[in-house]
């Protein structure tokens, strides 16, 4: 039996503008086990929100492929069944701009379940109720708008209204980076709850890579439109393997020697992220990368397994997986 309930293979997504063709996702491929918190981080244009809003059906993909329990699902979300759409669901980062500040918080949670003709009104009334109790906020809390309530309360009705048609995967896009620090833990916590006790698998998207080493089951790092490595979040932290990944984690603020001490050691940044609509040939980290050699530049890399679910894509590393796995798209 397939375990993996999200499974995204050579996934492209190009946008045309004026200005050329922006290759915001370029040959992604990794999945979502059941249960499990993949944590997919990257810089401001990385592309890791594009990979969440095609996965969604927000965008469509340009090629590759999307798939949902073993089914294909790329498609946009209007030609997606309602029995799909309720098993697939999203909290955007702003729930400022995610709310409509012109219905009532009653209104908004009982739109997914009248779209899903789940219950009549007395149904649906009790549901919001529900709801406003599992995110632990008062039930008289229907009858506000959004605009009545600060931003950690606003982001737990976003996660209400994610939860009201009992989704199997819920894509968090930076759920808490909008947030007082002070509310950040609050929503992690509930979060993970709700996993527990919903049985629910995310695909979780971020910068922070301190969060994901509390939060993710693994992680997945996307530079310019790739992503160029994937491991066990233990393993990951521990044996880090591409520049760029070092490079980041050498960034981590920390507070104890303890913690610098397990640090890569510090690697300044090199140079501007390149432009999406201009990638560079070969590896598109040549140009900031200080362990360059001459086929970086030429050759685009293919992702490797280099030790035991711990995949990279880059040049500096041999191949150790079956080519058998690597021509079904390295489902990592």
């Amino acid at each position: 039996m397939n375990s993996k309930i999200l499974e995204v293979e050579k996934l492209r997504k190009f946008f045309i503008t004026s200005r050329g063709t922006v290759r915001a996702v370029d040959e992604v491929s990794f999945s979502v086990e059941e249960g499990e918190t993949l944590g997919l981080v990257g810089e401001s244009g990385s592309g890791k929100s594009t990979v969440a809003y095609t996965v969604v059906g927000l965008h469509s993909p340009t090629s590759g492929q999307i798939r949902f329990k073993g089914e294909d699902i790329s498609r946009p979300v209007s030609k997606r069944p309602k029995a799909l759409k309720q098993s697939i669901q999203i909290v955007f980062q702003d729930p400022g701009t995610s709310l409509n500040s012109r219905r009532t918080i009653q209104q908004i949670l009982e739109l997914p379940l009248k779209v899903h003709h789940l219950g009549n009104s007395r149904d649906r009334k009790e549901r919001v109720v529900e709801l406003l109790e599992r995110v632990e906020l008062p039930p008289d809390y229907m009858y506000k708008s959004p605009n009545m309530l600060g931003g950690g309360e606003r982001q737990m009705v976003a996660i209400a209204r994610a939860l009201a048609t009992n989704p199997k995967l819920v894509i968090l896009d930076e759920p808490t980076s909008a947030l007082d620090v002070s509310i950040q833990a609050k929503i992690i916590n509930m979060l993970l709850r709700f996993q527990e006790e919903m049985k629910l698998s995310y695909l979780f998207i971020t910068h922070d890579l301190s969060l994901m080493r509390n939060v993710s089951t693994r992680v997945a790092i996307m530079y310019l439109g790739k992503i160029c490595e994937v491991a066990p979040t233990m393993k990951f932290f521990s044996n880090p393997f591409h520049p760029y990944t070092k490079m980041l984690l050498s960034s981590i603020p920390v507070v104890l020697p303890e913690e610098e001490a397990v640090k890569p050691a510090k690697i300044t940044s090199e140079g501007e992220i390149p432009s999406p609509v201009n990638v560079p040939p070969g590896c598109g980290f040549h140009t900031r990368c200080r362990e360059v050699n001459g086929i970086c530049s030429q050759k685009i890399p293919e992702m490797m397994e280099v030790e035991p679910g711990h995949f990279v894509w880059c040049h500096l590393f041999p191949v150790v997986t079956t080519p058998t796995n690597l021509e079904k798209g390295v489902s990592v």
